[in-house]
């Protein structure tokens, strides 16, 4: 596997113009400012002195911000070669703004879209047109020849989509698709108890969505889902590719999330030290136990996944 450039995950203001219901943010939109282009600048040129090499502009929705291109623009000056604008995707519904945004030095646009058809995506957004909006937006990264990388959050309101959004993201050519398991903190933490899914009954969703993916030739992942569910998608699991680095957020900075994310924010129970994927699996977001518990979560051993190759149901 080749060696991943690090980035920076800059969150620039936490203005939003959809409502979901999954938000990790929660409540930081009416709390928190936007960074002014100076501090935006600032951060982006202390991170360069660490040798990061890529920007995921975030939020919050980062479209809103008043010098999203300036800021862009500054990114590529100050020599970083991936630049990605991580949103909802409805001002890409603009052609012309994502001219702009191309022009200013962005490399990657990541839209998210969280079902196959209006009604689904809609309703997790409270936001009616947004699904026509990111559809739209899609098509016009995609003419302008920019790389797309989608994410989902899996709900207990669009798992049983996923293959057909799968199929949705195939026929609009994007260049990769992200599944990832809802994190309850956050708007999402207050919806817990009718938003959040098991994970052994969507798991089937999944693979099936990665099936049409891999299929097409499409670059398609899951995030937040342990390695005992994804047997031959092992391959699929993004915390094996996701870039290290920073996170400038709000208030605070952390020096590395891949840390973080494997120290605080996800747990692996005591039964997994004995799972064949117990070193590079990070288990769930530390909140999931505390709503289903850990039977679910079976440790894989040597055996089983012999097994399933001789079985030819690897994927590998």
């Amino acid at each position: 596997m080749k060696t991943m450039i690090k980035r920076i995950d800059l969150k620039i203001g936490f203005d939003c113009n959809n409502l979901c219901d999954f938000c990790a943010q929660g409540d930081k939109r009416s709390a928190n400012k936007m960074r002014s282009l100076d501090e935006i600048k600032k951060i982006l040129v202390n991170a360069k002195k660490q040798k990061i090499l890529g920007v995921v502009f975030t939020g919050g929705e980062p479209t809103l911000h008043p010098d999203i291109l300036d800021a862009v623009k500054f990114a590529r000056g100050a020599g970083f070669n991936t630049i990605q604008v991580q949103t909802n995707g409805r001002k890409f519904a603009y052609y012309e703004f994502c001219a702009e945004l191309k022009k200013a030095g962005a490399t990657e646009m990541g839209p998210s879209i969280h079902g196959s058809r209006a009604r689904i995506h809609d309703s997790l957004t409270h936001s009616k047109g947004s699904f026509r909006q990111v559809v739209q937006g899609i098509i016009n990264s995609k003419k302008l020849g920019l790389f797309v990388l989608t994410n989902t959050v899996i709900t207990s309101r669009n798992y049983q989509d996923l293959p057909e959004l799968a199929r949705l993201l195939v026929y609009l050519g994007v260049d990769q698709f992200q599944l990832a398991f809802i994190h309850m903190v956050g708007t999402a933490w207050k919806n817990r108890k009718w938003l959040v899914p098991e994970k052994s009954v969507v798991i089937d969703y999944v693979h099936k969505a990665l099936d049409i993916g891999r299929t097409a030739r499409v670059r398609c992942y899951t995030e937040a889902i342990p390695f005992c569910f994804m047997r031959g998608y092992e391959d699929c699991v993004a915390e094996r590719i996701i870039p290290e680095g920073p996170v400038a957020d709000a208030g605070f900075y952390l020096d590395s999330y891949g840390d973080y994310r494997r120290r605080e924010g996800k747990i692996k129970h005591e039964k997994c030290r004995k799972c064949l994927y117990f070193k590079i699996c990070e288990g769930p977001w530390k909140e999931y136990p505390e709503i289903y518990g850990w039977s679910e979560f079976k440790a894989v051993i040597k055996s089983q996944v012999s097994s399933l190759r001789s079985q030819g149901a690897g994927h590998n």
